[in-house]
C-alpha cells in the first residue's frame, strides 16, 4: 500500500473515531470527546519530530498530516456545534499540562535513578519533547482563535457552502502552523529542509480531505440550525461567557410535574437570554408554541409521554417548555425561519404519532395539534414580541383548522 493510501486510511480512522465520539456526546458526555482529542498530543508531537515519510513532494510526518490536521478539524467541530468557550477549555487544559510537564522534568533532574538492566532515562530527551509540546500547544491556541474567525470571516465569501469554508480555514491554518513549528523543530530536532515543503503539501491535502469529511458529518449527522449565518467578530468573545450564564439558569428552571417539560414560569427567564444572545451573535432564535387539544369525550391525552416524544425530534441545545393547560413552547438557538417552519412541521407529526401509541384508532382519531412560529428576529424585537408572533401564528391555524387531523403549518412571522 502506497503512503499516500496509508496517510488516507489513518486520516479516516481518525476522524470516524473522534466523529463516533462527538456524535455520542449526548449519552458519554463532551469530555469523552475532548480527552480523547487530548490524549494523542504527545503522539502527534513525537512522530512530528522523529518519524517521517518519503514522498515524492518531500519529508512529511504522520504525526503533523494526519493528526494535528485532525485536531484541528476537531476543534473547528466543536466551535461550530458547540460554541467559543467549548474550543478554549481543551487547548487550555493542554497547554498547562505541557508546562506541568515541563515543570516536573527541570525537578526529576534532582534526583539520581538507579539504572536497570544498563539503561539510565533520557531525561534530555524528555526535555525536548517538553519544548516542542508546549510551542505545539501554544501554536494551537493561535490556530484555534485564526481558524474561528476565518471561519467566520469566510461566510460572505462562500456563502452557504459551508465545506469550502472549513477547507479555506485549514488550509490557512496549516500553513501558517507548518512553518511556525518547523522553525523551533529544526532548531531542537535538527530536521531537513525537505520536510518543511513536503508537509506543508501534504497538510494542503489534509486540510481538503479532512475538510470534505467534516462537511459531510454536518450535513448528513448534524442538524445545521443556521450553518452558513455570519455571526459578528465584535461580539464572539462574548459566547465564552454566555454557556455559563444559561447553564446557571436551566439549573434553576425546575421540570413541570405534570409533563416533564421546563417549567412554564421560567420561559420567560431563559427565552430572555436566548434572544438576547441571538441578538449578539447574529443567529436566529427559532420560536415554535404548540397546543394539543383533544376531541370532546375522548379523555385526556397524557403529557409527559409527548414531551419525550418532541425531546427526541430536537437538538441538544434546543429546550421544551409547558405553556398553558395543554400546550408547548420550545426554544430553537441558530435556526433559519424555513428550517423552523420544517421541525414545526416534523413535531406536529410525531405529537400526534405518539398520541395514536397511546391509544391506537381512538386517542389521535379527534386531536387537534395547532402549531405557531417565529424566526429571524429583528434587532427591535424583544422576546415577549417574538412569543407574541408564534401564538398569533397557532391561533390563526386554530380558527383555520376545520378538521381533526386538516391544517398547515403557518409560515414563520
Amino acid at each position: 500500500m502506497s503512503g499516500v493510501m496509508l496517510l488516507l486510511v489513518q486520516a479516516v480512522l481518525y476522524f470516524g473515531t473522534m466523529v463516533a465520539l462527538f456524535r455520542a456526546r449526548g449519552s458519554l458526555g463532551i469530555g469523552v470527546f475532548v480527552c480523547a482529542l487530548g490524549v494523542m498530543h504527545f503522539l502527534e508531537t513525537y512522530l512530528a519530530a522523529v518519524f517521517f515519510i518519503e514522498l515524492p513532494f518531500g519529508l512529511i510526518s504522520p504525526g503533523s498530516t494526519v493528526l494535528f490536521s485532525g485536531k484541528l478539524a476537531m476543534v473547528l467541530l466543536l466551535y461550530i456545534k458547540e460554541d467559543a468557550e467549548a474550543v478554549r477549555q481543551p487547548v487550555y487544559g493542554l497547554l498547562i499540562g505541557n508546562m506541568l510537564i515541563v515543570a516536573m522534568c527541570v525537578l526529576l533532574r534532582f534526583h539520581d535513578p538507579v539504572s536497570l538492566a544498563g539503561t539510565r532515562p533520557d531525561i534530555g530527551f524528555i526535555d525536548q519533547m517538553g519544548v516542542l509540546m508546549v510551542w505545539g500547544t501554544l501554536l494551537l491556541f493561535l490556530d484555534s482563535l485564526v481558524l474561528v474567525l476565518l471561519y467566520e470571516r469566510s461566510a460572505p465569501w462562500f456563502g452557504r457552502n459551508q465545506t469550502a469554508r472549513i477547507i479555506f480555514a485549514l488550509a490557512i491554518v496549516l500553513s501558517f502552523d507548518q512553518f511556525a513549528f518547523f522553525a523551533v523543530l529544526r532548531l531542537v530536532a535538527g530536521v531537513p529542509l525537505a520536510a518543511l515543503f513536503g508537509g506543508w503539501a501534504a497538510k494542503m491535502g489534509a486540510a481538503i480531505a479532512f475538510g470534505l469529511m467534516l462537511g459531510a458529518y454536518l450535513r448528513h449527522f448534524e442538524a445545521l440550525g443556521g450553518a452558513g449565518e455570519r455571526r459578528r467578530l465584535a461580539d464572539l468573545f462574548d459566547l465564552l461567557t454566555y454557556r455559563h450564564r444559561h447553564a446557571n439558569l436551566l439549573r434553576q428552571a425546575a421540570q413541570d410535574p405534570v409533563t416533564g417539560a421546563l417549567a412554564e414560569a421560567h420561559l420567560m427567564a431563559l427565552g430572555g437570554a436566548r434572544h438576547r444572545r441571538a441578538q449578539a451573535s447574529g443567529r436566529p432564535l427559532g420560536v415554535v408554541v404548540l397546543e394539543v387539544m383533544p376531541a370532546p369525550g375522548s379523555g385526556a391525552v397524557r403529557m409527559r409521554p409527548l414531551t419525550e416524544a418532541l425531546a427526541l425530534g430536537l437538538r441538544a441545545d434546543d429546550l421544551v417548555f409547558r405553556r398553558g393547560p395543554s400546550g408547548f413552547a420550545l426554544l430553537l438557538d441558530g435556526i433559519t425561519p424555513a428550517s423552523a417552519a420544517h421541525v414545526a412541521g416534523r413535531l406536529r407529526e410525531i405529537v400526534l404519532e405518539r398520541a395514536e401509541e397511546q391509544a391506537p384508532g381512538r386517542a389521535a382519531a379527534g386531536l387537534r395539534v395547532h402549531v405557531g412560529v417565529a424566526a429571524g428576529i429583528g434587532p427591535r424585537e424583544d422576546f415577549i414580541e417574538v412569543l407574541r408572533q408564534a401564538e398569533a401564528g397557532m391561533r390563526a391555524q386554530r380558527h383555520r383548522d376545520a378538521g381533526p387531523r386538516s391544517g398547515m403549518v403557518p409560515s414563520p412571522a
